[in-house]
């Protein structure tokens, strides 16, 4: 209760209205609930309350988590909760050296927040020990599946005990997050808040664009938007770097958030974008799921993302805890089909908006053909000289005929 006070909490929020009691009970949890309803207190204030009594210096709780960002979260509201009763949290994940999280395990903590493949390293090295482990926490299950990391979490659920407590919160259940539940839960009690629907705060705006403008067209939507805290996301890594630098050349403070970038570089951006150093993060999906950010004005899609449900996390990030919000997507005739689905979900279409003094019928920059080159002829200007004919082997075949056994 003191941790739940410093927090500022006031007023439990659905989630947690639902899943606090059956989680202090013990009971096995499925959870579902839109991003920004408070899921993370929902499970870790239940934690908490347990490991006050039993055992210290070991791992008793253990949560795993798809992304490093989301780890980092849940580490810091676990820290902020449980602030002077002497629990510990620590963070395992890759892309950062080994050494500070094995010793952190040999210090003993009590709660481990963990990505699948370094946990498994560790545990397979007999660095992390699972025997101890009293509560497990699957965060964004379908996530996981999405990154391809559901083999990785069974072979956790066979390092843990099996008499345990069990938490999965998902937004969505495809088949094989369905079968792993109840793989691994007993008589789970499920929880359904608010999905399938984005948020109610958040206000929806499509802005079609030729293609070849819409770099030109973020650039003026930004200048006549409110950009003290702007979430864009791009469909590739390379895209979400090229469209960063063509924001800073605009004069903005950007930062980026993608795959490509250095666990250093992706946390100093992160805090950078929280604490207002750069007031725009261009970011791929990576960002669209557990980032809480507050007060984030605007998402914009530079590109419409691929399902409904990422439409949904992506627009997320912003009109959370009530606040209100705004959405923009950048649309090109090839994002129909999406547009239709995003209009079922959401019971009506969304409004088209034409963004005023932008000019919309620049014509694509013409591009040269390079003349067509024969197979394996040389480039134009190349001086590589003729491949010699291959010379026969002792064995009286060509030296470069494949091998049988290749």
């Amino acid at each position: 209760m003191q941790g739940i006070k410093r927090a500022g909490y006031e007023i439990a929020t659905p989630i947690q209205q639902a899943a606090i009691p059956a989680a202090v009970r013990g009971r096995d949890l499925i959870g579902t609930a839109q991003t920004g309803t408070g899921k993370t207190a929902a499970f870790l204030l239940p934690i908490l309350n347990h490991l006050l009594k039993g055992p210290r210096n070991v791992a008793r709780a253990l949560i795993i988590t798809p992304t490093r960002e989301l780890a980092e979260q849940i580490h810091e509201v676990a820290r902020m909760l449980a602030a002077g009763t002497k629990l510990r949290s620590a963070t395992i994940y890759g892309g950062v050296g080994a050494k500070p999280q094995i010793q952190a395990l040999k210090n003993g903590v009590e709660i481990l927040v963990a990505c699948p493949g370094r946990l498994l390293d560790l545990i397979q090295q007999g660095h992390a020990r699972m025997n101890t482990i009293e509560i497990l926490v699957l965060d964004e299950a379908d996530r996981m599946f999405d990154m391809g990391f559901l083999p990785d979490v069974r072979r956790i659920l066979k390092a843990v005990p099996e008499k345990r407590q069990t938490m999965m919160f998902s937004a969505t259940f495809p088949a094989e997050v369905e079968q792993l539940a109840s793989q691994s839960l007993k008589h789970p009690q499920r929880i359904a808040v608010g999905i399938s629907r984005p948020v109610y705060t958040v206000t929806h705006a499509l802005y079609p664009v030729p293609p070849h403008l819409k770099s030109a067209l973020l650039i003026e939507l930004l200048k006549k938007t409110d950009t003290r805290s702007v979430l864009v996301f791009t469909r590739t890594k390379h895209r979400a770097h090229k469209v960063a630098q063509q924001i800073q050349r605009a004069g903005f403070k950007v930062t980026s958030l993608h795959g490509d970038r250095s666990q250093s570089q992706r946390q100093s951006a992160l805090k950078g974008f929280k604490d207002r150093t750069h007031h725009i993060m261009v970011a791929t999906d990576i960002a669209a799921r557990g980032l809480d950010v507050k007060s984030i004005s605007h998402v914009i899609n530079y590109d419409m993302p691929d399902t409904a449900d990422a439409y949904i996390h992506r627009i997320g990030r912003t009109g959370r805890a009530h606040r209100k919000g705004d959405a923009f997507t950048l649309v090109t005739p090839e994002d129909s089909d999406m547009i239709r689905k995003l209009a079922r979900i959401m019971g009506a279409s969304i409004a088209r908006e034409h963004l005023e003094g932008f000019n919309y019928s620049l014509p694509a920059p013409q591009r040269s053909i390079a003349p067509h080159r024969g197979r394996g002829a040389p480039r134009e200007g190349s001086h590589r000289p003729p491949r010699p004919a291959p010379t026969p082997s002792r064995f009286g075949k060509n030296r470069l005929a494949p091998r049988k056994d290749r």
